[in-house]
């Protein structure tokens, strides 16, 4: 146990990246029934913890986590249990990216304040990543809620389910776009292109950032 914990010390970043990644594998096995999205939504309660333990570890302020991280926790849960209440989809959405947003720039913080890239620095590389996926996601979810109809998929019209619009996120961030689910309203259009944009953005910065101070270190060395 203190092996594990001294390892969760040591890197939260990658703990953090391994949990959202098991979040991802989980979403089909709970499907979109009232008991899968409670175990979704505790098992999102653990991924918070370490997003806040993450953004604590960053010079970034934690009583501002904790604000956001409170509600969200509660709306997690409520939303499990009251999937239909579009007033409750919405704000969890809204304060999800909005928690989800500040851990991003938070680990952005991270990765700049350090001119010697360590283990865990690579690890919030890939879990900023995974972290400005989620903002998007649920900011296309507060989209749906506000303008039922936004996104389309080969099934045809109509409500998106978070894993639909988690993979159109994904697609976009990475510039691959090969997503079965498609914008189609203006504000949901205008979104995805600031997506599209910032994915380009944190290859050609934050990447680029990192592989060249891990060059430097190599010549150093």
């Amino acid at each position: 146990m203190r092996r594990w914990f001294n390892a969760v010390k040591g890197h939260p970043s990658g703990v953090l990246l391994v949990a959202q990644l098991l979040e991802v594998l989980a979403y089909p096995f709970a499907g979109d029934t009232p008991l899968g999205r409670t175990l979704i939504g505790l098992f999102g309660v653990l991924v918070l913890a370490v997003a806040v333990y993450a953004v604590r570890a960053t010079p970034a302020l934690t009583w501002v986590a904790v604000v956001l991280g409170i509600p969200v926790v509660g709306l997690t849960i409520a939303e499990g249990f009251l999937p239909t209440n579009q007033q409750v989809v919405f704000w969890s959405a809204v304060l999800h990216a909005a928690f989800y947003g500040y851990t991003g720039y938070g680990l952005i913080r991270y990765l700049f304040d350090d001119s010697w890239v360590t283990r865990d620095e690579i690890f919030a590389v890939g879990a900023n990543f995974t972290v400005v996926s989620w903002v998007f996601a649920y900011l296309f979810m507060a989209l749906q809620v506000v303008y039922p109809g936004s996104f389309i998929a080969y099934q045809g019209e109509g409500h998106r389910t978070f894993l639909e619009l988690l993979y159109l996120s994904f697609a976009n961030l990475t510039s691959v776009g090969l997503s079965d689910v498609t914008a189609v309203l203006p504000h949901a259009r205008s979104v995805v292109i600031v997506e599209q944009v910032a994915g380009v953005m944190y290859v050609a910065l934050i990447i680029a950032r990192v592989v060249g101070l891990t060059i430097t270190r190599w010549r150093n060395g």
